[in-house]
């Protein structure tokens, strides 16, 4: 206890919420693996694997297309944030290198916050922009995400309150009330921020981040809206074909289930965001909804988290390179090594020989 109270009240706090959090994590996914242990422990591989194999090529093409989308628009997650902390000089093919790399590599390792944010500043450092920089970057991205959440999410479960209920178990009715709470708090946050300039400080002084307007308030959500929609096409495109399910149905189950991984902090949500699928949607047979899973991990996880790898890693060997020639006072630049041709001196003119003549004379 005495060491306790050597520590300031306020780094106190913050540190039990990160126990909070932590406790928390560690609950969702014990309860997580619980469930999937149970219902996978009658699983047949052999089917799952026939499940993948049999999917539609085009399926898969299709889904993968999405997933690109969905990435693409993450990259206008970064290009906003720059612009809002005032940054507009880094240009997009840095912001969209940053983004892709640093939600491929913190969607794979978990914490994202964490990984992402180191990832951010390792790009973004090159380009002037220090830690605090990156933390607001990081804050505006984050908020962007959860509008988009929070709109898609009160929008389908308003609609589809039945789907919320396979997941959080609650009746329809109180689903359908959760659902228009949260599009009232997101429309009372946007007269909010549009009645005048508002600043949040995070840190007791340490830093302060002026939020979007209105306007950019409802651009964001559109960014994140779209983003979100192009995850769950991915998902409603892998998944079998019988029986039918609606699109905006799957789309409150997968939001959820996403969000339920999200809260885990594991890696890329997994165990918790299977094991949310596969209890909201029993009217599908285990194994082939497992395959679809294992399918949309295959290409929203493990080949963007590749990628990533093989650009950090030619970013980061060409950067040593780099360092390294200047150390050397060596150019990079191919054409350095050419020998400079100097051109021949000019004739003389014949009109100067008189004035020589005379001046020699």
């Amino acid at each position: 206890m005495t060491g306790l109270k050597l520590i300031p009240g306020w780094l106190r706090a913050r540190l039990g919420w990160h126990t909070l959090g932590l406790v928390a994590s560690l609950v969702i996914i014990g309860i997580a693996v619980f469930v999937l242990y149970e219902m996978l422990r009658h699983i047949r591989p052999g089917e799952v694997l026939d499940a993948i194999s049999g999917t539609d090529p085009w399926r898969i093409g299709v889904a993968a297309l999405f997933v690109a989308g969905a990435y693409f628009t993450l990259t206008f997650y970064d290009w906003f944030a720059l612009r809002t902390i005032g940054k507009p000089h880094v240009p997009y093919r840095v912001a969209a290198l940053a983004s892709f790399t640093s939600y491929s590599i913190g969607h794979n390792i978990g914490f994202s916050a964490f990984t992402g944010g180191t990832v951010r500043y390792r790009i973004y450092s090159a380009h002037g922009l220090g830690a605090v920089d990156v933390a607001k970057l990081c804050f505006i991205t984050g908020l962007t995400f959860w509008l988009g959440n929070i709109a898609i999410l009160g929008l389908g479960i308003t609609i589809e309150p039945w789907a919320a209920s396979a997941v959080d178990h609650l009746p329809p009715w109180v689903n359908r009330l959760i659902g228009l709470a949260l599009l009232a708090g997101l429309a009372a946050y946007v007269v909010w921020v549009g009645l005048k300039p508002r600043r949040i400080g995070v840190g007791k002084g340490h830093w302060t981040v002026t939020l979007p307007g209105w306007k950019l308030t409802l651009l964001q959500i559109v960014i994140g809206i779209i983003d979100l929609s192009f995850c769950a096409a991915a998902m409603y495109v892998l998944m079998p074909q019988q029986p039918y399910i609606d699109p905006i149905a799957l789309g409150v189950v997968f939001i959820s289930a996403t969000l339920l991984g999200f809260a885990s902090h594991a890696p890329g949500g997994l165990g918790v965001f299977d094991a949310a699928m596969l209890v909201a949607l029993p009217q599908f047979a285990t194994e082939p909804l497992l395959g679809a899973l294992l399918l949309l991990r295959l290409l929203y996880y493990v080949t963007p988290f590749a990628i990533a790898l093989i650009l950090m890693g030619s970013r980061e060997l060409m950067m040593s390179r780099r360092r390294i020639a200047a150390t050397r006072g060596v150019s990079l630049d191919p054409l350095a090594a050419l020998p400079v041709i100097e051109p021949d001196a000019a004739p003389d003119d014949a009109s100067d020989k008189p004035e020589r003549r005379r001046a020699a004379g």
